[in-house]
């Protein structure tokens, strides 16, 4: 089920200081750049994190969608209200964990999808997504 990825601190790639607006255009600044590392960026245990790719669209509306990366860290404590990769009774799945009154839910962030009231036994939680990672075009 789960495949390794070498996280490597050896390749860097340049990051520019300056602000990119999504609105009006600015005037040009000074592009300041210095190396950055995504795996320092983006992963802070390495030891506890793993990457999954998603498929389905129970999550389109937390911007997780069919083909996207998640980054996923098993050494943070879950929250409520978390997206996290659970496994219920042999099924694995990303969705966001909710409980009321000594019930835990598994809500889906698209309204076609019902939550999911874990009355099993055989659940657990395999990390808290962290990141997402996808292709705009």
């Amino acid at each position: 089920m789960l495949a390794s990825v070498s996280v490597s601190r050896s390749k860097l790639c340049p990051l520019f200081w300056m602000r990119v607006p999504a609105g009006f255009p600015s005037p040009a600044q000074d592009a300041v750049q210095e190396p950055l590392d995504l795996n320092s960026y983006l992963i802070d245990h390495p030891a506890a994190t793993y990457f999954v790719r998603v498929t389905g669209d129970s999550m389109q509306g937390a911007g997780i969608h069919e083909g996207d990366l998640l980054i996923v860290d098993r050494s943070i404590s879950v929250r409520q209200n978390q997206i996290v990769v659970a496994s219920l009774d042999g099924e694995f799945m990303v969705k966001r964990l909710v409980w009321h009154a000594q019930q835990v839910q598994l809500v889906s962030e698209n309204p076609k999808y019902s939550p999911i009231k874990v009355r099993s036994s055989d659940f657990s939680v395999w990390g808290v997504v962290r990141h997402v990672i996808h292709e705009v075009c």
